[in-house]
């Protein structure tokens, strides 16, 4: 008998203008060809000069996207602190303070009927101030117990140690958990023994001669002199990352994990 398989495909992050406009130009194909019935996008740096805004975030839904995720710089355009409130499938980490605009998870259902509990938190290891996402995410889970069929996370997290102390705390609760915010697409993509999935980094959506999205010269010159310049996106073709993940919605079990890379022509992110 075949096995009843949700394809999920997930993007790490969207980094300035180019990043949009590769994200615009190929996910649709992308998504038809690997078979992706639900597309999450961390969509926090898309905005020039980092966060989200509300033309990215309606060119990253029209390309195909179901969710877009945060993180640290979920919230730094205030004009998007009403959308963040009345659109339920943007987010912004859960464990930022519950008076933060906006939610940190959303329930999507699929044609099928069933129901998918997206969630996206932030780390606390080398990041900006946040409550524990352990704490947070367990309490979630709590809380939505039996309004949900299957889970997924997108930790946006420094620390390597912090993500896979994640997937492995969930690990069997939160189906398919993968990291954001590096930028630099993991190669540790793995299935866990109670049945979930993880990959430590998905990497970013993001210019591929550069430093994380960055003009490289920018960056060097910080490193070398000690003094920051003001941080320019980088122009160049753009490297679409992120990792596909099948669920058998049958077992609930993760059956396999594949990192995605896509390069595409600078012309074709204009």
């Amino acid at each position: 008998m075949r096995s009843n398989l949700l394809k999920v495909l997930a993007l790490g992050d969207v980094v300035g203008p180019l990043g949009v406009g590769a994200v615009s130009s190929e996910l649709r194909k992308i998504k038809h060809s690997l078979g992706a019935e639900l597309v999450l996008v961390n969509g926090e740096n898309s905005y020039i000069g980092n966060g989200l805004d509300s033309a990215s975030a309606d060119a990253i839904f029209r390309a195909g996207a179901d969710v877009i995720t945060g993180g640290n710089h979920s919230l730094h355009l205030h004009d998007m602190h009403d959308r963040f409130d009345e659109d339920p499938f943007i987010l912004r980490p859960i464990n930022l303070s519950p008076r933060s605009p906006g939610k940190g998870y959303t329930v999507f259902q699929l044609k099928n009927g069933k129901r998918i509990l997206v969630i996206s938190a932030c780390g606390q290891v080398f990041m900006d101030p946040a409550n524990s996402p352990f704490y947070a995410v367990d309490k979630l889970l709590e809380e939505l117990d039996g309004k949900y069929d299957f889970a997924i996370a997108d930790l946006h997290a420094e620390a390597t140690s912090e993500k896979h102390a994640f997937f492995r705390a969930f690990d069997g609760r939160i189906n398919i958990m993968y990291g954001t915010h590096t930028h630099v697409q993991t190669a540790d993509e793995m299935l866990l023994p109670k049945g979930s999935a993880c990959i430590s980094d998905l990497g970013m959506c993001g210019v591929v001669e550069s430093v994380l999205g960055v003009k490289i010269e920018t960056i060097v010159k910080k490193y070398m002199t000690g003094v920051s310049d003001r941080f320019s996106k980088a122009e160049g073709d753009v490297a679409l990352c992120g990792a596909l993940f099948s669920l058998d919605m049958d077992s609930g079990f993760v059956t396999a994990v594949e990192r995605v890379r896509v390069v595409v022509p600078q012309a074709k992110c204009r």
